[in-house]
C-alpha cells in the first residue's frame, strides 16, 4: 500500500478528546493535535510526576484539560457532553508493571472499568466518529517463544498490569460487536498496541530512560534489573503517528479499520536493556553509566516483538526513526531541556521534524 501521512488539514478543527492527556504520550499526542489546528480536550488525573512534560505544554492554544478520574462514570460522562468530540484517543492507564504489583485492584479498576466506562460514555455522545483505545504490547499471552506478536494471537499477561491490558482489550472488542456498528451509523472502535516508547519529557519510575537521566543527575550508574531482557524500542512519535492515521481511517472508512492494530519499530529495533542504556551511555558521555541492579525482582517478561505487518499493509504506516536516531532525539531533548531550553518549543521541533520525515 501506499504510505500515507498525517493529514493537517483533517485535525483541523476536529474535536478531540484525549484521555490521560497529562501522561508522557498524552502529553506528546494533545500537544502534536493542537499544533495542527485541532480542538483538544483532555481528561485524566493530575501529571503523575514532577516535572511533567504536561505541566510545560499545557498552556498550548486549544488544549482544555479536565482533571478527573477516568473511575468516575458520571464525571466521565460529563466531559464527553462538556466537548462533543468527534474523535477519542484512550490512553489513560495504569501503565507500570510495578505499580500493579503494589496495587493490582486500583491497576484492574483503572485499565478495564475505565475502559467500560470510556466506551460506555462514547456509545451515549451523539456526533463521535472514531475511537482508539490504546492498549499495550504486554496484552498478550507471552509464551517466551522469540516470536513476535500479531494482532490474532492470544491475550493474556501474567502480571497484574499485562492482563488488565489484555482483557481492556477484551472488552473493546465486546462493545465494537454489541454495541458500534459503523453499518449503523455508531462510532468505529479500534485498539492500538505500541512497543516501549522513548522519548524527551517522560519522568516516570521504573523506566530506563528517565531512571538515567535521573542516574546522571546524580552523578551514578542507572541500576538495571534486566539487562537481558528484550524490548520493541520506539520513539513515542512513532507509535502516536500510528494512533492519528488509523484515527483518519476509521472516520472515512470505519468498518476497514475497526479492528486490533499494533505499531511496533521494526525487527533490528528489539533490542536488549543492555544495548540501550549502553547507547544512550555513549550518546550522553560521562558520567551515563550502568550497573546490575542485583536482588530479586518480580517477575517480567523476557522477550516482546511486535509484528507490524498489517498496520503497514493496511494503513500505510511504517516507523520513520530508526533505533539510533530515537535514542539521539531522546538524549537530545534531555540535554537541552537541562541546559534550560523550553520543554514545549523542544517537542514541537521534534514534531515538526518528524512530519517532515513522514511527508518525504
Amino acid at each position: 500500500m501506499e504510505e500515507l501521512v498525517i493529514r493537517r488539514e483533517f485535525w483541523a478543527g476536529k474535536r478531540v478528546l484525549v484521555t490521560g492527556h497529562t501522561g508522557f504520550k498524552g502529553s506528546w499526542l494533545a500537544l502534536w493535535l493542537s499544533s495542527m489546528g485541532a480542538r483538544v480536550s483532555g481528561y485524566a488525573l493530575q501529571p503523575p510526576t514532577t516535572p511533567s512534560l504536561w505541566q510545560s505544554v499545557q498552556g498550548h492554544d486549544g488544549i482544555a484539560s479536565t482533571i478527573a478520574d477516568v473511575r468516575d462514570p458520571v464525571a466521565l460522562a460529563g466531559a464527553f457532553e462538556a466537548c462533543r468530540p468527534e474523535v477519542v484517543f484512550h490512553l489513560a492507564a495504569q501503565s507500570l508493571v510495578h505499580a500493579s504489583y503494589d496495587d493490582p485492584v486500583g491497576t484492574y479498576a483503572t485499565n478495564v472499568m475505565g475502559t467500560v466506562y470510556l466506551l460506555e460514555a462514547a456509545r451515549r455522545s451523539p456526533g463521535i466518529r472514531a475511537v482508539v483505545n490504546v492498549t499495550s504490547d504486554k496484552c498478550y499471552e507471552n509464551r517466551e517463544n522469540h516470536l513476535a506478536f500479531r494482532e490474532t494471537d492470544p491475550l493474556g499477561g501474567r502480571d497484574p498490569y499485562s492482563n488488565s491490558k489484555g482483557c481492556a482489550e477484551l472488552v473493546t472488542a465486546a462493545y465494537r460487536a454489541s454495541f458500534f456498528d459503523p453499518a449503523k451509523g455508531a462510532a468505529a472502535i479500534a485498539s492500538a498496541r505500541a512497543g516501549n516508547v522513548i522519548g524527551g519529557g517522560d519522568w516516570a519510575a521504573d523506566r530506563i530512560l528517565p531512571d538515567i537521566v535521573r542516574a546522571v543527575g546524580r552523578g551514578e550508574p542507572v541500576r538495571v534489573r534486566n539487562p537481558l531482557a528484550v524490548r520493541p524500542w520506539q520513539h513515542v512519535l512513532e507509535p502516536l503517528s500510528g494512533y492519528l492515521l488509523l484515527a483518519e481511517r476509521l472516520c472515512e472508512k470505519p468498518a476497514e479499520f475497526a479492528s486490533a492494530w499494533n505499531f511496533g519499530p521494526s525487527d533490528a529495533d528489539a533490542v536488549s536493556v543492555e544495548a540501550i542504556v549502553t547507547a544512550v551511555a555513549r550518546l550522553w558521555g560521562p558520567p551515563a553509566g550502568w550497573a546490575s541492579a542485583g536482588g530479586e525482582h518480580p517477575h517480567e517478561a523476557g522477550f516482546l516483538k511486535l509484528d507490524s505487518s498489517k498496520a503497514r499493509a493496511g494503513l500505510g504506516w511504517k516507523p520513520r526513526l530508526g533505533l539510533e536516531s530515537a535514542l539521539e532525539w531522546t538524549v537530545q531533548w534531555y540535554k537541552n531541556q537541562q541546559q534550560g531550553a523550553d520543554a514545549k518549543a523542544l517537542s514541537l521541533a521534534q514534531i515538526g521534524r518528524y512530519m517532515e520525515l513522514a511527508g518525504r
